[in-house]
């Protein structure tokens, strides 16, 4: 009679033998199929060459005009991007040069943030414009109004103040902005960039000033992160 130890050997052995053998394991490419890789390519793009090459000798005027039209399509895209041409929003919209639409940032997520984050989320709002050249983001005490400077590509400076705040911004800081973003920061225009809202007290004062400063509450930057125009334009 076998014993149980036996049995269970037999079983073992049985089933080992039902099992799938398993696949070898790939062997890594060689320099050999890496130089065939590199060959395909390049014969790939000779082929490519010479059939551009015959498209133009057998169609030159063709050939000539669809060259142009693309080189002047890639030309209008740069500048555009570049802030140098401005072109009309459906077709700044399909050229995908206009505004870019982006819905991650709501009011809750820039309340989230700490004073610094949301300031220079701000400074990389201001560079979705393709009017816009360049950011500084200098916030922090003594920085006399100014958390954001935009630059231009006319060359114009535009100052934003950027107040992450629960509570309603008053009054004061709409005259502390207005007092300086002229004479000290050399800006032809201000905002203020808050995610609440501002006092009745604060809108009265901004309205009476010669030149008003441009307040964004929280609903308006969730406009302006959503694809709305910049402060600016």
């Amino acid at each position: 009679m076998a014993t149980p130890a036996r049995r269970r050997s037999a079983a073992t052995r049985r089933s080992a033998a039902t099992r799938r053998p398993t696949r070898p394991k790939r062997r890594p490419r060689g320099k050999a199929a890496r130089r065939r890789e590199r060959e395909g390519k390049a014969l790939a793009a000779v082929l490519i060459g010479a059939f551009g090459i015959a498209v133009v000798s057998a169609y030159p005027v063709v050939s000539t005009i669809v060259i142009v039209l693309a080189a002047a399509a890639a030309l209008t895209i740069y500048l555009a991007r570049t802030g140098r041409l401005h072109l009309p929003a459906g077709i700044a919209g399909a050229a995908g040069v206009g505004p870019r639409r982006d819905f991650t940032h709501t009011i809750a997520a820039y309340q989230a943030m700490s004073y610094t984050e949301f300031e220079h989320a701000v400074a990389d709002l201001a560079r979705r414009d393709p009017a816009v050249r360049k950011t500084d983001v200098s916030g922090g005490k003594n920085d006399r109004g100014l958390d954001v400077l935009v630059h231009l590509h006319s060359g114009d400076r535009y100052l934003l103040q950027c107040k992450r705040w629960k509570g309603r911004v008053g009054s004061e800081e709409v005259m502390k902005i207005n007092g300086t973003y002229r004479d000290i920061h050399n800006c032809f225009g201000a905002a203020i960039i808050t995610t609440s809202a501002f006092t009745a007290d604060a809108e009265r004062t901004n309205a009476m000033l010669p030149k008003s400063l441009r307040l964004i509450d929280g609903r308006g930057l969730a406009r302006w992160a959503s694809g709305g125009r910049p402060p600016w334009a």
